[in-house]
């Protein structure tokens, strides 16, 4: 087989082993925390539309330790959380549009009180209360996310 013939043949078995894998899953979302104590991971599923916001982790009765929520908006403002079905304790880490922790909540479960970390922030990352304590971080620390589709 030579030249156009070739390159057909070649561009068909690219296309399967595309298709074949279109469904498998890529590396997980995570976003790490570069606080002055040191760096820490946290695997994210992401909360994009209202409906996926509002329902956040809700009548979840665990969360894995390295595991948490990223809240995504279309816009930096005060976006206050309540925690109504919130079976498990959560930290809340208010993020600025340029990756600086503007604010860190640490929350009991199912408080029905609004808070938005007294700041403007574009996202809020949602770990198991604790977390933030645990890993020294705190207002002015920076975010890093990996494998964020905005």
């Amino acid at each position: 087989m030579r030249g156009a013939g070739r390159a057909i043949l070649f561009a068909a078995v690219l296309a399967a082993g595309c298709r074949s894998t279109a469904g498998a899953p890529g590396p997980p979302a995570r976003v790490v925390v570069l606080a002055r104590a040191g760096s820490a991971a946290v695997r994210v599923e992401i909360a994009r539309s209202p409906q996926e916001r509002e329902h956040g982790l809700m009548d979840r009765t665990r969360l894995d330790p390295d595991a948490g929520m990223l809240f995504i908006f279309g816009e930096s403002a005060p976006h206050g959380f309540w925690m109504r079905n919130t079976l498990i304790p959560l930290d809340l880490l208010f993020l600025a549009e340029d990756g600086r922790v503007a604010a860190v909540v640490e929350r009991q479960p199912l408080s029905l009180e609004v808070d938005d970390g007294g700041v403007e922030s574009r996202y809020v990352l949602e770990v198991n209360g604790g977390w933030a304590r645990a890993h020294g971080v705190g207002p002015g620390d920076r975010v890093r996310f990996e494998n964020v589709l905005f």
